[in-house]
């Protein structure tokens, strides 16, 4: 999925000029890649959760706090004001993982309870208001234009995937979150740890949803203390498309990357186009029922049985079969 999303909507963005008449210039890929860095830190953070078998909700609210005290303490110090949103969001993140893992509490619940409380505390602390960032210097400096299609906004995040794709990819890391996302008892009779290995997963969340706000709130020079629901989804959209199960066990940080990119140029072919608000609306809408209907089941029941054989045969045979099948 994440190969053919990109592909698909990479076609359509270079097809773009059909529909508007212009030609496409640099500043459209540079104004995408400003799209996919605004979404990409969050749909990393809920990605690598998801790959894991749980959801964190509380990302944005991590997102909206990290702006909020990026913005109040780094008026002098941009670096400080990153630094204290990062911490803030790997201090939620590891309260949340520790109460999922040694607890045993399904993370909606706890995460949809934490992401209203940090609303509330975000509101606290602004007074219901957004508060302007007067460092003109580091809002010029986030998105200033780097061989004509990046920023530093863009570069940083484009890091913490790459960082991601190492440390999963080459490590053990990536493999027990795997596990521990397809099967969670099975894990912990192979020796997994998986209570350190999802209140680490949750701190990583938070720390890169706050990082994210930090960014954000720098680039439009001001902290809004409810970003909405959008942002949220719009991250769903790029994890699933990206490749992570709703089920857990599957997924990696190069599919979300491609998944998020997919999200991020399709929203600069809506620009590009003008097309009306609405329609973008509709264009996710049947991005996610599609993606569901995939992701479904029973979806396999209705597919030549050809495919379903095939299917069935990529599946791993439990153990007991195996012999059962060796058995006269």
């Amino acid at each position: 999925m994440p190969t053919v999303s990109l592909g698909l909507v990479l076609v359509a963005f270079l097809c773009t000029p059909l529909v508007s008449g212009k030609p496409l210039a640099l500043f459209d890929l540079y104004n995408a890649l400003q799209g996919f860095a605004q979404l990409g830190l969050l749909a990393l953070a809920i990605g690598i959760t998801m790959i894991a078998g749980e959801f964190d909700l509380s990302v944005v609210g991590t997102y909206a706090l990290g702006g909020m005290l990026a913005v109040e303490f780094g008026q002098t110090s941009p670096v400080l004001g990153v630094l204290v949103a990062m911490v803030a969001g790997a201090a939620v993140g590891m309260s949340q993982g520790g109460l999922i893992a040694w607890l045993r509490i399904p993370s909606m619940p706890v995460t949809l309870a934490t992401y209203i409380a940090l609303l509330g505390l975000t509101y606290a602390i602004s007074g219901g208001l957004s508060t302007t960032y007067p460092n003109g210097d580091a809002t010029l400096w986030v998105d200033q234009t780097i061989a004509g299609i990046f920023s530093p906004r863009s570069l940083l995040t484009l890091a913490a995937f790459l960082s991601a794709a190492l440390l999963l990819g080459f490590t053990r890391l990536g493999r027990e979150l795997r596990a521990i996302g397809g099967d969670r008892r099975a894990s912990r009779v192979a020796g997994v740890g998986v209570e350190r290995r999802l209140v680490g997963l949750f701190t990583a969340s938070g720390t890169l949803a706050g990082l994210g706000g930090a960014l954000l709130s720098y680039s439009f020079a001001s902290a809004n203390p409810d970003p909405g629901l959008q942002p949220l989804i719009l991250a769903a959209v790029g994890a699933l498309l990206g490749g992570v199960s709703l089920a857990g066990g599957r997924g990696t940080p190069t599919g979300l990357l491609a998944g998020t990119l997919s999200v991020a140029l399709l929203a600069q072919i809506v620009a590009v186009t003008a097309i009306p608000d609405y329609s973008t609306q509709l264009l996710y809408a049947a991005l996610l029922a599609v993606i569901v209907a995939i992701e479904s089941p029973g979806l396999r029941h209705v597919l030549p049985p050809r495919w379903s054989r095939n299917r069935q045969a990529d599946l791993p045979t439990p153990a007991g079969t195996r012999e059962a099948a060796g058995r006269p």
